[in-house]
């Protein structure tokens, strides 16, 4: 029976969806000894930030298949291990995205207007109006660090408090900044102009201690920091020393670089809000993210695609939306044409034509990677580690782009070299999505694919179809479909077989030996 280990507490929600395809376990609070020795008995793990998947687990899970977070950030499993054995990492990039933009927003207000000190002051028994004097945020200039979607909620809520908003997102165009009120600028200029900077950018080797003792000093003395997206990004002991020597006017934090925070300086600080990492922390997001990853496991283990896998290169939910269709079409076209192409496979060639050329190319990429090496490797090779087997194999990928269209408004075209020789295909989809392969070797044909295939090179000459439908018959071999392409009368041909059952043993060499046929190849899809 298919099992999930559910290692932290999520979403009763949660459980139900993955109830449906599988059987559930929920054995929170385990050590990563203890998940070591029963990993190897599940199909699936589901966590949130308080399991670290080491590369330990990793290795002791001998059938696992999918990791799901609840929530955005992985830094609590070891992706790269992760993609090396295969293994699919998932998590719900949009699922808290409110809670966490609106936990940022408060933690703003907050700090301008000092309402957890005044809070506990009135609550020890004090009417303290002057020491409380705050801040209002209107007209003041937001900088945001990051516009995501937590980022450009945001600066949206900024804009319509009457906010001047600043941004700083290498990723993001300038039409996209625009659209939100932001006006796009360098971290310097941000750093010097900015009355609030809030956070939302993922910890990485780029953004760690981002804000530092120099960035630090670049800033208005009356300047609000709110970090509410990952630990790291803010040198702890350079904020500390800049909130005591009145440097900045204070920062509200919801992240630290160790977590639960130990002894620290930040907890004796004025002018200082801390949270305990409660970004995610509504009723709302917990179950939202709950039934996001849920499904993908779900579908992930009924042999479908998951939509914000953060392993697979390029395959965001948009891309998915977009492309999904497409990935089967080049997943078909890569094993059609390795099978063609035949033993060690050297090189592939995938070129996105037409309309696809403008189109994100890695997903497809992959999914042709993914398709050429499954009839080798079967089961062990997937979108995760499809680049890495065919780079350890020696294959060499080469991608192309052709925006001419031809008869079809966007056209896959795969070429790959192996012991047998150097073979092509090309493949569109129909307007309801089947998919057609359309050219062989450079001869036009209009076939769909099916699971047995037998693909001849011959003369172009009478009775060559009614012998080889003859031959096929005395061995009791059915023809659901048959196609011929040629390019000129008399000349080369091809001619395409869709089987109901595989060909038998030995009938592919009688095939050869029928006059006129000069090769001719059986293909399983």
């Amino acid at each position: 029976m298919t099992k999930v280990l559910v290692s932290d507490p999520i979403d009763q929600i949660g459980i139900e969806i993955l109830s449906q395809v599988a059987q559930v376990d929920v054995k929170t609070g385990l050590s990563i000894e203890e998940i070591v020795k029963i990993i190897p008995e599940y199909d699936a793990l589901m966590l949130r930030s308080g399991t670290k998947v080491t590369k330990e687990i990793i290795e002791a899970a001998s059938q696992l298949k999918v990791i799901g977070r609840a929530g955005v950030g992985v830094d609590n499993i070891d992706v790269p291990a992760a993609t090396r054995k295969g293994i699919i990492v998932v998590n719900s990039p949009e699922g808290n995205t409110i809670a966490a933009a609106e936990h940022a927003l408060a933690m703003m207000l907050s700090l301008s207007r000092h309402i957890p000190d005044a809070n506990q002051s009135i609550k020890n028994n004090q009417w303290d109006r002057k020491s409380f004097v705050g801040a209002e945020v209107y007209k003041k200039t937001l900088g945001v660090v990051g516009l995501g979607k937590i980022g450009s909620h945001v600066a949206t809520v900024g804009r319509a408090m009457g906010m001047k908003l600043l941004a700083y997102d290498p990723f993001i165009s300038q039409e996209r900044a625009e659209q939100l009120g932001c006006t796009l600028v360098d971290l310097d200029t941000l750093f010097a102009e900015s009355d609030y900077i809030t956070l939302h950018v993922p910890k990485t080797a780029e953004t760690a201690h981002l804000i530092n003792a120099a960035s630090i000093a670049k800033m208005k003395p009356t300047v609000r920091i709110i970090n509410c997206s990952r630990g790291g990004i803010i040198d702890e002991p350079a904020l500390v020393e800049a909130i005591e020597a009145g440097k900045i006017a204070g920062a509200a934090l919801d992240v630290f670089e160790q977590e639960p925070l130990g002894e620290s300086k930040l907890r004796g600080l004025k002018n200082i809000i801390l949270t305990p990492h409660l970004g995610a922390s509504t009723t709302e997001a917990q179950a939202n993210v709950a039934i996001d990853v849920a499904e993908q496991i779900r579908d992930i283990l009924l042999g479908l695609p998951a939509r914000s896998a953060v392993n697979i290169p390029g395959l965001t939910p948009d891309v998915m939306e977009k492309l999904g269709p497409y990935l089967k079409l080049a997943e078909t076209l890569g094993t059609l044409v390795g099978q063609l192409a035949g033993g060690r496979i050297d090189l592939l060639n995938v070129s996105l034509r037409g309309d696809l050329a403008g189109n994100e190319s890695t997903p497809i990429v992959v999914a042709a990677i993914k398709g050429l090496l499954t009839p080798a490797l079967r089961e062990r090779v997937n979108y995760v580690n499809a680049s890495i087997e065919a780079k350890e194999r020696g294959i060499r990928v080469i991608e192309t782009r052709d925006a001419t269209a031809g008869d079809y408004s966007g056209t896959l075209h795969l070429s790959a070299r192996g012991d047998v020789g150097e073979h092509s295909v090309t493949g569109a989809l129909l307007s309801n999505g089947e998919i057609r392969i359309i050219d062989l070797d450079g001869f036009p044909i209009n076939v769909p694919p099916s699971n047995y295939m037998v693909f001849t090179l011959h003369r172009d000459m009478p009775g060559i179809i009614g012998q080889i439908g003859s031959l096929l018959g005395s061995f009791n071999v059915n023809i659901a479909s048959m196609q011929v392409g040629r390019k000129i009368v008399r000349g080369d041909a091809v001619m395409a077989l869709s089987l109901d059952d595989p060909l038998p043993e030995g009938l592919l060499t009688e095939i050869i030996k029928v006059s006129g046929i000069r090769d001719a190849y059986t293909v399983k899809l």
